[in-house]
């Protein structure tokens, strides 16, 4: 898994709001997610399959795997993880948007369900201003 210059004070957020999950692999973290109701400002340009206020859905965020663990199924657990989350917490969806051409990442959502979206120029402090797919999956 890579950080970003960017990513240790948002992890630092996400750890001091409970929104950090992880997945171990005995005394290793094997993989992390953040999961939340916060996302990119962008997201409201998009037209979605559910029309949702920004309380009725959840976000995955910096969904990664170490490349120890690669191949094991660990972001498919994480996301299952997700769904389950948002589902007991009464939301309608989960939403989320992957870099334009991430293959793995696209398949692995497809594969659970998601829907693409739309895709979208977003900025991120680790990427700049660049294309990204968005993808819903109602709960």
């Amino acid at each position: 898994m890579i950080i970003s210059k960017a990513a240790p004070e948002e992890l630092k957020s996400a750890i001091e709001a409970g929104e950090l999950y992880t997945g171990r692999s005995g005394d290793r973290i094997a993989a992390a997610m953040v999961l939340n109701q916060k996302c990119n400002p962008e997201y409201d340009e998009a037209v979605w399959p559910t029309e949702l206020n920004h309380k009725d859905f959840m976000v995955i965020h910096m969904l990664g795997v170490h490349g120890d663990f690669a191949g094991q199924g660990l972001a498919k657990e994480m996301v299952r993880f997700a769904i389950w989350t948002a589902k007991t917490a009464g939301m309608k969806a989960i939403r989320l948007d992957v870099l334009k051409g991430n293959v793995p990442a696209e398949k692995l959502y497809e594969g659970l369900g998601f829907i693409y979206v739309d895709t979208l120029k977003l900025f991120y402090e680790d990427t700049g201003r660049v294309d990204f797919e968005l993808y819903e999956l109602g709960v």
